[in-house]
C-alpha cells in the first residue's frame, strides 16, 4: 500500500503556472496508475489527467487538454501535474489518487487559485 502528500499549488493569476507534485512512500508504487482530480465548491469532483503505472500513457479532460501534463518518475516515486496558461476556471482543490485493482490511496488535496 502506498502513501501520498501533495505539494505545491498556491495563488496565481491568469495565464500564470504551476506545479504540483504527488509524493509517494511505500512499496510497488510502479504498479499505481495516478489520477489527479480537482473539486470547487458545491460541485462534483472531476477527473482531469490520469498517467498510467510505467507513465507510457496519459489522458486528460477536455477543459485542460494541451494546458496540463502529466509526469511521473517511478525512481522517486514522484508524479507531477504541471499546469500552464492558467485560467480563473481552475480554482479548485486538486486531489492525486493512486489506485491498482486492489488499493487506493488519496492524498491531502492542495488548493490553487486563479485570481487578478
Amino acid at each position: 500500500q502506498v502513501h501520498l502528500v501533495q505539494s505545491g499549488g498556491g495563488s496565481v493569476q491568469p495565464g500564470g503556472s504551476l506545479r504540483l507534485s504527488c509524493a509517494a512512500s511505500g512499496f510497488g508504487f510502479s504498479d499505481y496508475t495516478v489520477l489527479w482530480y480537482r473539486q470547487r465548491p458545491g460541485e462534483e469532483r472531476e477527473l482531469v489527467a490520469q498517467i498510467s503505472a510505467v507513465g507510457r500513457s496519459t489522458l486528460y479532460s477536455d477543459p485542460v487538454r494541451c494546458r496540463f501534463t502529466v509526469s511521473r518518475d517511478n525512481t522517486k516515486n514522484m508524479v507531477w501535474l504541471q499546469m500552464d496558461n492558467l485560467k480563473f476556471e481552475d480554482t479548485a482543490v486538486y486531489l492525486c489518487q493512486a489506485r491498482t485493482g486492489l488499493d487506493s490511496a488519496w492524498g491531502q488535496g492542495t488548493q490553487v487559485t486563479v485570481s487578478s
